[in-house]
């Protein structure tokens, strides 16, 4: 799972150029994955303020507007890549834009549970 942190509202503010060079940063990474890996997933994320986070206090769930945590930078989208190795993955996440924090996780596959349910 590739986690994309950028400051919040840096799009709106980007200039034309700032914007195209982002874009241009994930066209490379998207050529680069078709090539040596294999995207499963990918979505850019509302900002942060639509967030809804579920706590649960005192054994009942209770839901506040906003992100888990204030902080300056927020996911603001992700990349499901499969890959050969976590090392390959790291390396074609140099191709994203520079302005972003980009962390790079394993999916765990929890044995026993069975996620080809219809959860319609």
């Amino acid at each position: 799972m590739v986690l994309l942190a950028e400051t919040e509202g840096g799009w709106e503010s980007a200039t034309e150029q700032q914007r195209q060079e982002v874009m241009d940063a994930h066209t490379a990474f998207h050529k680069a994955v078709a090539e040596r890996a294999t995207m499963l997933a990918g979505e850019a994320l509302a900002e942060a303020r639509e967030a809804r986070t579920l706590r649960h206090v005192g054994g009942a769930p209770v839901v506040t507007e906003g992100p888990y945590a204030e902080t300056a930078e927020q996911i603001g989208g992700f990349y499901l890549v499969q890959a050969e190795s976590l090392d390959l993955v790291v390396e074609l996440c140099g191709l994203l834009p520079s302005s972003y924090a980009v962390e790079v996780r394993p999916v765990v596959d929890i044995e026993g549970y069975d996620d080809t349910r219809d959860w319609t």
